[in-house]
Formats: structure tokens, C-alpha cells, sequence
């Protein structure tokens, strides 16, 4: 992924632009992933690791192909609120149930997308205060009091960012 040195503030009318995604993936992403799976699928040290990591197992709605993504996650009224600018997320909507496993168990989870800018950006605040490695990852930068450059959260939601509710059943 490249990262964004200039976007326009202002995506074209009717949605978001096709401006390159801001956070960048690891040059080892594909082995910290294995990496962290098993450690999620490990019933006593997915309590320790998983206190801000959840697995989604997600299915290409076109490809049918399988995905397996940790993810990190804040608490958030009464569920779990997470954020992506990558494809994978595209995978994801509203009213279609996803299999995650959190703290070593899986189960299924209700979702509710958000891909508005103002439903985007607000969760993107939300999970920026609550997780400053979050903000990093994703280029929002924080002032003294930890809160999220509102600029930061408008360049990530243009760069394609989605946030997604989920509801643990």
C-alpha cells in the first residue's frame, strides 16, 4: 500500500474516493497474522492476547473465498467497534451475521456497517481515543488530551475506512 502525502479533503459526490488507503500493512503481515490466530485460538493465552484482538472469519461475498483476520477491537456500547481501510471490510454488512472468535471462543456476531462519513469518523474517534496504536496504525494523529485530529479522521474515512459494530451473540 502507498501512503497518501496529498489527498483532496474532498471526496466526489456520492461517496468515498478511490484515494490509496492512509494505514499501510506490516512487511511480515502474513506471518504475524498466523502468529496471532494461534495464539487467539489458544485457550489460555487468547484471554492474555485477546483483551484487544478478535478473529473475523470472513467470506468473499463474489470469490466465496475464506478470510481469516485479527483485528483489534474497543468495547463499545455493549458490543465491539472496529475499523479498516482494507478490502476485506467490503465483506462485511449490515444484517449479515460474521463467525468471530473472541477470548478463545467462536461464535457468531451481528454487524452493522458504517461507511458515511460521519458514522465512519465518529467510530474512528471513539477507537482512536480508546487505543493509541489504533490512531498510529491508522495516520490519526491525537492531540495532548488524546483526541483524534478531526483532519486525520476525514483523510482516513476518503481513503476508504470503514467502522463496523458488532454484537457478540
Amino acid at each position: 500500500m502507498r501512503n497518501v502525502t496529498s489527498a483532496s479533503p474532498d471526496p466526489p459526490a456520492g461517496g468515498q474516493s478511490a484515494a490509496p488507503a492512509r494505514a499501510q500493512t506490516l512487511a511480515l503481515q502474513g506471518l504475524a497474522n498466523r502468529l496471532v490466530r494461534g495464539l487467539l485460538r489458544t485457550p489460555l493465552l487468547s484471554r492474555i492476547v485477546g483483551g484487544r484482538l478478535v478473529t473475523l472469519y470472513i467470506v468473499g461475498r463474489r470469490s466465496g473465498r475464506r478470510y481469516t483476520v485479527p483485528v483489534a477491537y474497543t468495547r463499545y456500547d455493549g458490543g465491539l467497534l472496529l475499523g479498516t481501510p482494507f478490502a476485506w471490510g467490503r465483506n462485511l454488512r449490515t444484517g449479515e451475521p460474521v463467525d468471530i472468535r473472541l477470548k478463545g471462543r467462536r461464535r457468531p456476531a451481528d454487524v452493522q456497517a458504517f461507511t458515511d462519513e460521519a458514522g465512519v469518523t465518529e467510530r474512528y474517534a471513539v477507537m482512536a481515543r480508546d487505543n493509541h496504536s489504533f490512531a498510529k496504525f491508522n495516520k490519526i494523529g491525537l492531540d495532548r488530551d488524546g483526541n483524534p485530529d478531526p483532519a486525520d479522521l476525514h483523510l482516513a474515512w476518503a481513503a476508504g475506512a470503514r467502522a463496523f459494530q458488532l454484537a457478540p451473540r
